[in-house]
């Protein structure tokens, strides 16, 4: 079988599942109808097995139990109303983090007992209702009664003649202004009392005294306002009788277009007054705190009505019943007061009642709201249960662990047990050809690394898990990248801080998405610093500074004469540059460990000698990591049984890649410990020094052009050649070569043609070996066809020459012997039917119902996968060379900010060095935590992540598995909580 094929149980090795993912298994439960909900609690609460949903045809509301999640939803919204307000109240909840057990299905009646809140809020909504709306009726009384008077009070301007109303009516508040005004222009008397009189036919009436009679009598209006006064007109509360009004709130900020619409709607035949409530109010529906306006609107006709209160409704206004006396108003005005006060303090009483209540939820509330959810969780795993025809059984489909199938035996026999049913629960394991889930076991320390494996893609099932690997090549590249032991040891720090106080933070329940994702990955991140510290030590860096911990191998080798000349000749020659010599400076041993801290003095060139080593280094780790990743992938191949993998992807990708890549790393490691300093002989060649130390990169361009070279260094009279180091440096080594390169390339179209010819041919034999038998079947019957010939030739005739001659002696048997023929005829053709009874042979198919084999498909996989490994293992090679580049980056950042910031303050002397010192202390720290440490290290982690997920796991793994999603309340419980703190 190929790669990622599935292997049946019985077929799997047994391994570590740390190494691959865990065996699994499709079983099947049988569960009684009364045990299956303890049965499935028992299984939540263990959090080993996946449920497959048997009914995928059947929507979610016609499922079996869709009622009682329905209930749990209720219940469920209850609960998170009832926990928003105990928050809106400010009293603290008690969460113990405590996981109950599944409770039992009449315990949620028991819970849906509970809902006296329900009826404390919707009475204590009601009484704020009525307390909002006589508050507001309260202020519109206030108003129109303040309205009505200053009408009351204006009415003699008008009656009288109104000529002291010319007194500047422009600069009175427009509070004061009467509510129906006569300009003070009208001056002509019987203008005046034309309209005095229009006024009074549409209901204005005084308080009954009779106006002079010397202007009552001059027009035919103002005898009939006399008249009208005569008769005792109305009296002063009546005084719009003809007129109606409405009166009511509006919120403030809904006013001015109130306004504009009325007087458009109604074409300017209302007479609007508002004015502002000092109090801030409680808005009537929701509760919400408002400022509100009261208005009067005064109108004539029912259709003006009939406007006025849909405009009212549009705008949300609440309107109230205004009487018209003030004697009714101040009644009305007395009641609601005396209203107000009894809803005060039964609004008290409720409220206090209503803090009882929650202060007594507020213990249970989390309690309640984890059960409810175990609850719901189980009534929709049982929905994916298929129902037997007998309704007595529920059939289920799980995956599950080989290795835990002991264990959720166990709790199925506890869930029977606890629901008292006589009939035990049946576990039935299953073959199948389905590919399982992928089940990798982690702990909090292996989470982090498995993650970040699971990002790139699910493994697989049971291919090589790449992450315990990853656990150590992960941090190391990091640190390669961001190689300096004082900044690995503020990461270090942080870490552990965060693993030693991690029950604490936890517990804290912090929300930050970046403190998450910071402790979330602590194990990463401390051993990312543990790593950051030993290659700091290995590259001798702290903060840009190195420690001479050993004792260094060089020494000055240059007189102090020439020293001192050089420091008195001035400041341009003190700035001269001097060479140590390593004939005389180097004592021939090298620093113990790590790189010599002299070379952080070299500022001629020491980036020359580190950049040199660290790419070097960076091509032998990354060759080291992709080889191991292509014997990672034998080790897949091996497992799934797939031998043409093996002999022609495993072998010529290996080869492959020794040829060229493997052989780069011995000369780079020849190189460094053969050619040194010192002139000499180098397997078998003079070595003159290190002018014709040789030019890998250069001589890996001519290895692949087969370009002629000089053997050796020096020609025959000793003298270099001519770019020495460009010659061959061990002897045949351009033979060798050749065949490197020839190797490499025949490997090429093995890769390529290798497997899809076997497939193909493969796929033929079992074509034709199906047909090998009719071959065989089909040569008897060619000759028994030929064999056929002669008997119908002579047959016939030979038989009826016998039987005339048996008829001419036994002619009275005729008929006899004609009946019993057509009986054997007869006979003979019932036994026609006998060959389609005996068994067919068998056929011959693909086996495990595979199609027919898709040689278009298989050629342009296998060229993807040549094609992609051939070109990968060249610019893979290259991309490994950012840990050089991310390295000197992180090393002259670090060196830039110890030159340009702190090394300022050692500059200055006395007290304004140390608060210099302080002070650019302070500043280098800040940079160095914010740029060097985060920014940096956030640099280094992608780089890192980049080299596992492409160089990496694309030489062995496939990720083409999916996540095992068991059934676990802890999971669900921890989703859920998230949600809420989202």
């Amino acid at each position: 079988s190929t790669m990622g094929d599935y292997v049946t149980p019985g077929e799997e090795p047994p391994q570590p599942g740390i190494y691959r993912s865990e065996q699994m298994c499709l079983a099947q439960l049988y569960l009684q109808s009364d045990a299956s909900y303890q049965c499935v609690a028992e299984l939540g609460e263990l959090g080993l097995v996946q449920f497959r949903d048997l009914n995928p045809d059947v929507s979610a509301f016609q499922r079996k139990y869709v009622n009682e999640v329905r209930r749990c939803d209720e219940m469920e919204r209850k609960l998170r109303f009832l926990e928003h307000e105990i928050r809106k109240d400010q009293i603290p909840m008690l969460d113990t983090g405590e996981n109950p057990d599944a409770p039992l299905p009449r315990e949620m009646i028991d819970l849906e007992a509970k809902n006296e809140l329900r009826e404390v809020n919707k009475n204590e909504e009601t009484l704020k209702k009525n307390f909002s709306e006589l508050t507001e009726l309260k202020h519109i009384l206030r108003k129109t009664q303040t309205f009505f008077e200053e009408v009351d009070h204006d009415r003699w301007r008008i009656l009288e003649g109104g000529s002291s109303s010319r007194r500047g009516r422009s600069s009175e508040r427009e509070e004061q202004a009467p509510l129906i005004d006569i300009g003070g222009d009208i001056e002509d008397d019987s203008a005046r009392l034309s309209v005095q009189a229009a006024m009074l036919r549409l209901g204005y009436a005084g308080t009954g005294e009779i106006l002079p009679a010397a202007a009552a009598i001059e027009t035919e209006e103002g005898l009939e306002l006399t008249q009208h006064i005569a008769a005792g007109g109305a009296p002063g509360g009546a005084m719009f009788a003809n007129f109606g009004f409405v009166a009511g709130v509006i919120q403030r900020e809904r006013l001015p277009a109130f306004e504009r619409l009325l007087w458009r709607a109604c074409r300017g035949n209302v007479f609007l007054r508002t004015s502002e409530i000092d109090d801030v109010l409680n808005d009537t529906v929701t509760g919400d705190p408002v400022n509100k306006c009261v208005f009067i609107i005064f109108f004539q006709g029912d259709q003006l009505k009939t406007k006025v209160k849909k405009i009212c409704e549009g705008f949300r206004a609440t309107l109230y019943p205004c009487p018209d006396t003030p004697q009714e108003r101040r009644e009305m005005s007395i009641g609601v007061m005396t209203r107000i006060e009894d809803l005060k303090t039964v609004l008290g009483q409720t409220q206090d009642h209503r803090h009882r209540v929650l202060v007594a939820a507020s213990k249970n509330v989390r309690m309640w709201l984890t059960k409810v959810r175990k609850i719901k969780s189980i009534y929709h795993t049982l929905n994916l249960f298929n129902i037997d025809v007998t309704q007595k059984c529920l059939i289920a489909e799980v995956w599950c662990p080989v290795a835990e199938l002991e264990r959720i035996k166990m709790a199925l026999k506890r869930g029977t047990d606890e629901s008292g049913s006589q009939v035990p629960s049946i576990l039935n394991r299953m073959d199948t050809h389905e590919a399982p889930p992928t089940y990798n076991k982690t702990n909090k320390f292996t989470k982090g690394f498995q993650n970040i494996v699971d990002a790139y893609g699910i493994a697989t099932y049971r291919e090589i898990n790449p992450a315990p690997y990853t656990m150590v090549s992960f941090p190391f590249l990091f640190a390669v990248m961001f190689g300096d032991m004082g900044h690995g040891v503020i990461m270090f720090l942080a870490a552990l801080f965060f693993i030693l106080k991690e029950k604490q933070l936890e517990a804290a329940r912090i929300k930050d998405e970046i403190f998450q994702t910071f402790f979330g990955g602590r194990y990463v991140i401390f051993l990312m610093g543990v790593f950051s510290i030993y290659t700091g030590f290995m590259y001798n860096d702290v903060f840009s500074k190195s420690i001479n911990a050993f004792g260094s191998s060089w020494s000055n080798s240059i007189d102090h004469t020439t020293i001192d000349a050089l420091l008195d000749g001035g400041e341009k020659s003190s700035e001269t540059q001097l060479i140590l010599v390593p004939e005389l400076a180097y004592d021939g041993s090298p620093y113990p460990i790590g790189v010599d801290p002299v070379w952080n003095l070299a500022e001629g060139n020491k980036l020359s000698f580190l950049n040199s080593m660290k790419m070097k280094m960076s091509v032998l780790f990354g060759i080291a990591q992709m080889t191991f990743g292509v014997l990672l992938s034998y080790q897949n191949f091996t497992y799934f049984k797939s031998d043409l993998d093996i002999k022609y992807m495993f072998i010529p990708q290996m080869i492959f890649l020794s040829s060229i890549f493997i052989y780069l790393c011995i000369q780079i490691l020849a190189k460094w410990l053969f050619f040194g300093a010192t002139a000499g002989s180098v397997l078998g060649y003079t070595y003159p020094g290190t002018n014709c130390a040789p030019s890998l990169l250069i001589g890996l361009i001519n290895m692949f052009m087969m370009k002629g070279r000089n053997a050796g260094f020096v020609d025959e009279r000793g003298d270099p050649y001519p770019q020495c180091w460009l010659s061959t440096w061990y002897p045949g080594q351009s033979f060798f070569e050749t065949i490197f390169v020839l190797v490499a390339i025949a490997c090429v179209p093995v890769m390529l043609f290798g497997k899809p010819y076997f497939l193909w041919k493969e796929e033929k034999d079992r074509r034709e070996g199906g047909h090998r038998q009719l071959g065989t079947i089909e040569t008897v019957l060619v000759i028994f066809a030929l064999a056929q010939v002669p008997i119908m030739l002579f047959a016939k005739p030979y038989f009826m020459y016998h039987r005339e001659k048996r008829q001419a002696r036994y002619s009275n048997l005729e008929e006899t012997n004609q009946s019993v023929r057509a009986d054997i005829a007869q006979d003979d053709a019932e036994v026609v039917h006998a060959p389609e009874q005996t068994p067919k042979p068998a056929g011959h198919g693909h086996g495990h119902g595979d199609g027919p084999l898709d040689m278009g498909d298989v050629m342009v996989y296998q060229a993807i996968h040549t094609i992609e490994f051939v070109l990968g293992c060249v610019s893979h090679t290259a991309s490994y060379l950012r840990l050089w580049a991310l390295s000197l980056a992180h090393a002259q950042l670090s060196d830039v900010l110890w030159t340009m910031v702190f090394r300022n303050a050692f500059v200055l002397d006395g007290y304004a060095g140390a608060v210099a010192t302080y002070v650019l202390f302070f500043i280098f720290g800040s940079l160095s935590v914010f740029i060097l440490v985060l920014m940096e290290g956030l640099s280094a982690f992608l780089h890192a992540l980049r080299l596992h997920w492409v160089e990496f796991q694309s030489k062995f793994y496939g990720g083409l598995g999916y996540q095992f999603s068991p059934f676990s309340f802890e999971t669900i419980l921890a989703e859920e909580r998230q949600n809420e703190e989202n």
